[in-house]
């Protein structure tokens, strides 16, 4: 086998490893977003990941879920007068990652936080019960998968978005759900 071969041998194998990591993500491409411009992530990798739900419907197959984001981020830049969506990403119960201001992207989610994590949440309402399978296994590859990508750090904390501003996001099911998670830091 020549050099350039064992070179692209050895690539397409590191790729797969890190892409296997990552769940399938949605780019504002695919899921209809608008333009818009937001800031860069003044601290990269971030030390921390914020997790939220989005207090509102659930969704399970692509066109909903697309539609909810192009909902959330209407009602973020039109109602809220934000840059663009809030959240860096967000997960769907048909187990799919949305790119919403994507990584190294200052996002506009959790005050005090904004400029040092990545936002993420779950599309739906999670005060009586926790996203399904899907969507909790997808959030936790999304982490792993910024790991791995070095978009937030390895030493990274996780915290519920109620612990950075008075809310009940990202529910009460789903926070103690969280709480379970890898890296949870209860002492914010």
């Amino acid at each position: 086998m020549n050099k350039f071969a064992a070179v692209l041998v050895l690539a397409s194998v590191c790729l797969a490893g890190v892409s296997a990591q990552c769940p399938r993500i949605v780019t504002r491409a695919q899921w209809g977003a608008r333009a818009a411009s937001t800031s860069q992530l003044p601290i990269r990798p971030a030390p921390w990941v914020v997790m939220h739900h989005t207090a509102g419907a659930h969704c399970t197959t692509d066109a909903a879920c697309a539609q909810q984001m192009r909902n959330i981020q209407s009602f973020h830049m039109d109602g809220n007068g934000w840059a663009d969506i809030g959240y860096n990403f967000l997960v769907g119960e048909n187990g799919a990652a949305y790119e919403g201001r994507g990584w190294g992207r200052q996002g506009a989610h959790a005050p005090g936080y904004n400029d040092r994590s990545v936002g993420m949440g779950v599309i739906g309402t999670f005060t009586n019960g926790i996203p399904n399978a899907a969507a909790r296994n997808a959030a936790q590859q999304l982490i792993s998968c910024g790991v791995s990508l070095g978009h937030i750090a390895s030493n990274y904390w996780l915290i519920g978005h109620r612990q950075a501003v008075a809310t009940a996001c990202p529910g009460n099911a789903f926070f103690n759900e969280i709480r379970n998670w890898n890296r949870f830091n209860p002492n914010v």
